[in-house]
């Protein structure tokens, strides 16, 4: 809900053009180039849970603070700031899952992905209805957007309330993990080392990462296309993004399961072709259906991608350093998603929607032979 559809339409109601509002909702992601390694890796020494509280502490008290923006660049410094918290949550939820996933972990990895995007499917129409009621027949205002975002804060402080009581129950484990400095710095470094040298960890992180990338384009410029270009309403606008959310929720455990069995190259190579061609023929329409048609496949196509790349990495890597390779993985998969609304935006001070969304889609496609090519996977035996 803070994201999608809120956050650009907030950035266009002060002001901000096509590219300045690719750089405000890439700006949290940014966030986690340069965090998620680190907070992965860290989770690897100190333990997974205490990494995970602090993302939900920044995830609780973040969003009152929107009440504040005012300006443009007001809006891009708290969305640094806010992108702490998926930072830390991302890799470490990750690795939680990995540590207990055994032979299943394309299959778990999904189920945990796609409980954790259900938020993604109440939050776009919720966020869409908020800002359509307020305005009414009216246009939003920035006071509009600043009670919005009150609404996810105490969405995060219900979150919080669930993770003190586990909290106070493994207080005595936390106090207990000590470890000297130095041998934190030569974990913490060995961890890294190992798993950036692994080009297959590198190319199969980067799939996520392009494919991520035409997501982030999507989610700055479908609800600007939708409003703008199509004449719908924010709640439609929110509604298409939900069809996408939906078909990627319902596929991804089939897909993780398939992978787990079948092996995750050929369902990798298929999603990005997929996203392609479902992203490319969006500005080809103005209509409703035709949209949320669209949406819908981009969501299949995304879930086939995401079902298996996370997995792939965890079966390249060591068990000690799920936590190094998950920050490997999210700090990738972050440098797509910031870039995604950035080159869209860029794009699109210059070019039509049209041309914009073929030239991401091409990249999709590179990318997918360059995988293929380059990318062996162990044949999965298979089990009937």
């Amino acid at each position: 809900m803070a994201r999608t559809p809120l956050l650009p339409l907030f950035a266009l109601s002060l002001g901000a053009g096509p590219e300045a509002i690719g750089f405000v909702v890439g700006a949290s992601t940014i966030t986690g180039i340069f965090f998620k390694l680190p907070a992965g890796t860290l989770s690897d020494i100190y333990g997974r849970y205490r990494m995970l509280f602090l993302s939900v502490l920044v995830f609780a008290f973040t969003p009152f603070l929107y009440y504040l923006v005012t300006s443009y660049w007001q809006l891009v410094s708290l969305r640094f700031f806010h992108g702490l918290a998926t930072s830390i949550y991302g890799p470490v939820a990750m690795a939680t899952i990995a540590d207990i996933a055994g032979e299943k972990k394309g299959e778990r990895l999904s189920i945990f992905s796609s409980i954790t995007i259900i938020g993604n499917l109440i939050g776009a129409p919720l966020g869409g209805y908020i800002l359509k009621y307020l305005a009414g027949n009216g246009s939003n205002s920035v006071h509009h957007f600043h009670s919005a975002y009150l609404v996810c804060g105490i969405i995060g402080l219900i979150s919080l309330g669930f993770t003190v009581k586990p909290m106070t129950s493994r207080r005595s484990e936390i106090i207990h993990i000590k470890n000297p400095l130095s041998e934190v710095w030569r974990k913490f470094f060995k961890g890294i080392r190992e798993v950036i040298s692994d080009y297959r960890i590198i190319i199969t992180s980067n799939m996520e990462g392009i494919q991520n990338l035409s997501v982030g384009a999507l989610e700055a410029f479908l609800p600007i296309y939708a409003v703008t270009v199509a004449k719908l309403n924010p709640f439609l606008a929110g509604i298409l993004w939900g069809a996408q959310v939906v078909t990627t929720i319902l596929a991804k455990p089939v897909m993780g399961r398939i992978s787990d069995r079948y092996g995750r190259k050929p369902i990798i190579f298929s999603g990005m072709w997929i996203c392609a061609i479902s992203l490319a023929c969006i500005p080809l329409t103005q209509n409703f259906y035709f949209l949320i048609l669209l949406a819908a496949v981009f969501g299949v196509g995304e879930a086939f991608v995401t079902s298996s790349s996370a997995a792939m990495v965890a079966d390249f890597c060591k068990e000690q350093n799920y936590g190094a390779a998950m920050g490997t993985f999210g700090s990738i998969f972050d440098i797509g998603h910031a870039s995604g609304p950035i080159l869209a935006g860029f794009l699109l001070s210059h070019l039509s929607y049209q041309y914009s969304f073929v030239i991401i889609a091409l990249l999709l496609i590179v990318s997918s032979f360059i995988f293929t090519l380059k990318v062996p996977e162990k044949q999965k035996e298979v089990k009937l």
